[in-house]
């Protein structure tokens, strides 16, 4: 047997008006998700145990099958893991968005979804300029890049993510103690040098949000998490267009699989991650596929957005690994968001989200669509999230 778990990043949600009273499962039109929904197991399941905060690293993590309570230490370490980053003892890991920031409100944690190319200058530029001590950057994907900060191990300050704080003050997120002050100093110093840059007098000049500064968050010390094959006696690899789920991946000894034109966002290529999903399969017997296309409309409260998102991952990504299904007979699927990206909010929540359990040998039991009512309903409600992967093994 063959397995293969979907991840369509954010996708539940609650009612929304533009939508007519629908969330945008209820509000797509997602014929394979339905298909699999009506022929496989249908149910809730919290992917966020309790007392922790609802991330995609974590959520991420337990859907994979980890148990986060026990292996995780941040999510900026599991980026890093992906970006080649070693930590000595005595240093600690940061997510550094490139963010937009005016008259002290967080304007956008993406700096209008800035290129890597741009981005990735800006950050190179700032590395050679900021002359702090213990202090490193390394350019990333878009709006997200790593900063090493030496004595930081054992003292690392926590931090609200930008992308819960959308249209809110930032002062009220400053980071306590020395630690704190020493993110601060370098935020500070980014935004006084970030405006000068080419990159941003091009993309104000063309009208666009310019990273006026750095936002550090989500900082920690590398884990070790055990070997996938090890836990599951599976061997496969991990299709995403973000450094998160590809830390993950090389951590847990998966393969890593890039794909051209892979953005994480609604233009990503889509057919491409499928066909690679299909030949990591052709090889191993386990592949998960990552998008995150939904939960970056859930961010910026674009309904419709996130609604097409829905669809073109059914069209594209979902319906080519049902004809395979079909095909082999062999395959068996896993598909479920990571956590819910209400666009009312606008950012993460820690209600259970919708997973159904579809193939070979397995007998329908649940409802007829793929939507948070119908899940809801069923007597798999609510099952957890670190267990499902082995549920549809032993089924």
């Amino acid at each position: 047997m063959r397995y293969a778990i979907i991840i369509p990043d954010g996708a539940a949600d609650t009612p929304c008006a533009e939508l007519g009273g629908k969330t945008p499962l209820e509000a797509a039109k997602i014929p394979a998700m339905n298909r699999l929904a009506a022929e496989g197991i249908l149910g809730l399941a919290r992917t966020v145990p309790e007392g922790m905060k609802p991330g995609s690293d974590v959520a991420n993590l337990a859907v994979l099958g980890y148990d986060p309570a026990q292996v995780y230490t941040g999510r900026a370490p599991l980026e890093a893991a992906n970006m080649g980053i070693e930590l000595s003892p005595d240093e600690a890991v940061f997510r550094a968005n490139t963010v937009t920031i005016r008259d002290g409100v967080m304007e956008d944690y993406s700096a209008g979804e800035i290129t890597s190319p741009e981005s990735r200058a800006i950050i190179e530029r700032f590395q050679e300029d900021h002359r702090l001590p213990g202090i490193r950057l390394v350019p990333g994907v878009s709006y997200r890049h790593a900063c090493v900060m030496s004595e930081m191990a054992t003292c690392i300050p926590e931090r609200t993510p930008p992308h819960d704080i959308t249209g809110k003050p930032v002062v009220w997120h400053n980071p306590p103690g020395e630690a704190g002050r020493r993110i601060l100093e370098l935020e500070e110093l980014s935004r006084k040098l970030f405006p000068s840059y080419e990159e941003n007098i091009k993309r104000e000049k063309a009208g666009k949000n310019q990273a006026t500064q750095l936002w550090l968050w989500g900082g920690g010390i590398m884990p070790e998490l055990p070997l996938f094959k090890d836990l599951y006696g599976l061997t496969g690899g991990l299709v995403s267009a973000v450094d998160l789920l590809k830390g993950i991946a090389k951590l847990a000894g998966l393969e890593v699989i890039d794909v051209p034109g892979a953005t994480g966002l609604i233009n990503t290529n889509f057919s491409g991650k499928a066909q690679a999903a299909l030949a990591c399969l052709a090889k191993h017997d386990f592949v998960t596929i990552h998008l995150e296309a939904p939960d970056e409309a859930g961010h910026h409260g674009n309904a419709k957005e996130k609604t097409q998102a829905l669809e073109l991952i059914d069209k594209k990504v979902i319906a080519p690994l049902l004809a395979e299904a079909d095909k082999s007979g062999d395959l068996r699927i896993l598909c479920m968001p990571d956590h819910p990206t209400p666009i009312a909010l606008r950012t993460h929540t820690c209600e259970p989200v919708p997973f159904v359990i579809w193939g070979a040998g397995i007998s329908a039991r649940g409802g007829n669509k793929f939507t948070e009512a119908e899940a809801a309903k069923t007597e798999d409600s609510i099952a957890a999230a670190t267990g499902l992967l082995r549920q549809m093994m032993e089924l």
